[in-house]
C-alpha cells in the first residue's frame, strides 16, 4: 500500500505550457450562432489574479454533450464543448462558443496558492435549474458575464466531487 503524499500548489506555469493557439474559441469569435462568456478571476481581497487558467466544458445548442475529440485542433473541426482559457494581466478571460442547449457550463479553475483545481458551474439567464451566485449575466451586447472570485465576501460556489 502506497502513503499519501501532501500536495502542492499549482500553477502559475499555465501561460507557459498549457495554452495554444484558439484554445478559448470553442467556435470562431462572431460566427453565426456565438456567444462570448468573459468575466474576471479574483483573489479574496478583490484583486486580479493574473495567472489563472479556466476550462470549460458544456453542451451544444441542441443540449447533447459532444463525444469528438480534436479540441487542440478546432480550425474546420466538429464542436468538442471543452475550452481553455489563461486570464490576462488584468485578470480577464474570455471564450467564443455556443449557449448550451443544457443551461450550464461545467468550470475548472486552475491558480497558483491553490492546492487542486476549483469546480463550479455557470448557469444561463432564466435556467430553471440555477443555483443562487451562479447565474452568468446578459449584457446589452448578449455577452455572457460571469466573475470567479476565489475567496471573500464575493466567493463563488465551488463545487465537490468524490474521489474514486
Amino acid at each position: 500500500m502506497t502513503e499519501a503524499t501532501p500536495g502542492q500548489t499549482i500553477g502559475p506555469f499555465f501561460h507557459h505550457a498549457l495554452a495554444f493557439p484558439g484554445d478559448c474559441e470553442l467556435v470562431p469569435f462572431g460566427s453565426a450562432g456565438s456567444v462570448v462568456l468573459h468575466g474576471y478571476v479574483r483573489d479574496g481581497a478583490g484583486d486580479p489574479v493574473p495567472d489563472a487558467m479556466i476550462e470549460i466544458r458544456q453542451s451544444d445548442a441542441a443540449g447533447v454533450v459532444p463525444r469528438a475529440g480534436g479540441s487542440l485542433r478546432r480550425r474546420g473541426a466538429e464542436f468538442t464543448g471543452w475550452g481553455r482559457c489563461c486570464t490576462d494581466a488584468a485578470g480577464r478571460y474570455w471564450f467564443s462558443t455556443v449557449e448550451p442547449g443544457l443551461p450550464f457550463f461545467a468550470v475548472m479553475i486552475f491558480a497558483r496558492g491553490l492546492l487542486d483545481r476549483l469546480f463550479t458551474r455557470i448557469y444561463l439567464p432564466g435556467a430553471a435549474d440555477a443555483v443562487d451566485g451562479l447565474v452568468a449575466e446578459r449584457e446589452a451586447d448578449g455577452r455572457l458575464r460571469f466573475d470567479l472570485h476565489l475567496q471573500g465576501p464575493s466567493e463563488t460556489v465551488f463545487l465537490t466531487y468524490p474521489r474514486t
